[in-house]
């Protein structure tokens, strides 16, 4: 008896026809057009999942720094400061605090600096 692949041949179809939903053109539509679509944003996704870890961690560093030069210091020199007196925020919530309140980060800024 043989075996026939229709089912999975539809399901496979539909199934690359439900990610190309919104997709412009033929990628909508034609399945060789869509498994390509399809396969290359599930690549671009998986890399800029990674890649946005790294340009939040720009984006903090580059509002420490500015908060940290209105202070008179700056992002180089701030940060081994903190870690001397065990001052163990992250680079996230400091930024955070640099952004949205500017006279807590100053009190962070100047403990950094006590001696």
């Amino acid at each position: 008896m043989r075996i026939k692949r229709g089912i999975i041949h539809k399901k496979h179809t539909k199934n690359i026809l439900k990610h190309t939903k919104g997709y412009r053109w033929r990628r909508k539509t034609s399945i060789k057009l869509g498994k390509v679509a399809v396969t290359k944003a599930w690549a671009h996704a998986y890399r800029h999942r990674r890649l946005k870890k790294r340009d939040f961690r720009q984006l903090w560093q580059i509002r420490i720094n500015a908060g940290a030069r209105l202070n008179g210091v700056t992002y180089s020199r701030l940060i081994p400061m903190l870690k001397a007196k065990k001052i163990e925020l992250n680079r996230k919530v400091l930024s955070q605090l640099a952004a949205e309140h500017p006279k807590v980060f100053a009190e962070i800024v100047k403990l950094a600096q006590a001696k």
